[in-house]
């Protein structure tokens, strides 16, 4: 490790910005939020994927990363977060390029569908307007969300975990400073 980056320049109300950030996001599926004060993640982390990693990750979260052993230094000093080998044991999977198959991930059970992992997934950009299609819970008509980057197969995963509700995992897409959500019920078709 080269040296440690810092977390959030004011850890409270960045973490709280963020978090904010994310609760609509999920609300809203497909809507696109530019975070306001997302740390200088270590390389290849953009800086949304360490903002989220921050405000959502403690000591009691288990992460699996695949971002190099500086991402998960930083995130193991910032968030306390204990690293896993298994992306099926975490609760956070961070992902940069191709991740794990969702079916491979912690998906709840019909008790208890909130003990599903959540996919912070790292995409080359997010833009409104253009796109998948997006329909379901939070979404009024139709939502468009163009994702470069979005790892091959992945409409055939979502399908299959979206057919397992109300189990499935939630995924944060991440690009640059901005961050954009898919809830397990949330519905994508090719544009």
């Amino acid at each position: 490790m080269t040296g440690l980056l810092p977390g959030f320049a004011d850890p409270v109300v960045d973490a709280q910005s963020t978090f904010r950030a994310v609760l609509e996001a999920m609300a809203r599926p497909g809507r696109v939020h530019r975070l306001s004060a997302p740390p200088a993640a270590p390389a290849p982390l953009s800086p949304a994927a360490g903002a989220v990693l921050l405000a959502l990750a403690d000591g009691e979260t288990p992460l699996w990363l695949n971002a190099g052993a500086d991402a998960t230094e930083w995130a193991r000093f910032h968030a306390g977060c204990p690293v896993v080998a298994d992306a099926g044991e975490a609760e956070f999977v961070l992902a940069i390029g191709a991740p794990p198959a969702l079916s491979a991930l912690q998906v709840g059970t019909d008790e208890d569908p909130h003990r599903s992992a959540t996919l912070i997934l790292q995409v080359q950009a997010l833009e409104e307007g253009a796109g998948w299609r997006l329909t379901g819970p939070g979404i009024e008509r139709e939502h468009r969300l163009r994702v470069a980057g979005a790892p091959e197969g992945f409409l055939a995963q979502w399908a299959a975990n979206r057919a397992l509700s109300p189990r499935g995992v939630d995924i944060i897409l991440c690009a640059g400073d901005r961050v954009a959500a898919l809830p397990r019920g949330t519905m994508i078709e090719e544009g």
